[in-house]
């Protein structure tokens, strides 16, 4: 199948990410979201389908002066924080089709100094 636009290109990524990455209660699913100044960041459920954590760098994180790779490694943190308080410590990493470099990599980087385990 030939790709026909960026987008198509984008979501056969993330598609092809997800085929072989589930979060189940014992091992929910750490995602991460990026755009073009925020990243947002969530800890899902897929059995029940259910967000249990959540963070962003619009809510919840003071970005004035910092880059954008270290907003969030904040958000990474943050995520980390408020999941270790519901007892999940192990997480699966979902980058959704986007590259393991940047901005992505500063999540995953924050969460696990704050003690995730992916």
């Amino acid at each position: 199948m030939k790709v026909k636009t960026k987008q198509d290109a984008e979501l056969r990524r993330k598609l092809r990410v997800r085929q072989n990455i589930s979060g189940t209660a014992e091992r929910p699913r750490l995602t991460v979201c990026r755009s073009l100044n925020h990243v947002y960041g969530q800890i899902i459920d897929d059995e029940k389908g259910i967000t249990l954590v959540s963070a962003s760098s619009m809510k919840g994180v003071d970005a004035s002066g910092m880059k954008k790779s270290e907003s969030a490694k904040e958000v990474g943190k943050i995520i980390a924080r408020k999941a270790l308080e519901k007892g999940i410590k192990d997480v699966v990493f979902d980058r959704g089709g986007l590259l393991y470099h940047g901005r992505i990599k500063a999540v995953a980087d924050g969460a696990r100094e704050e003690g995730l385990n992916f």
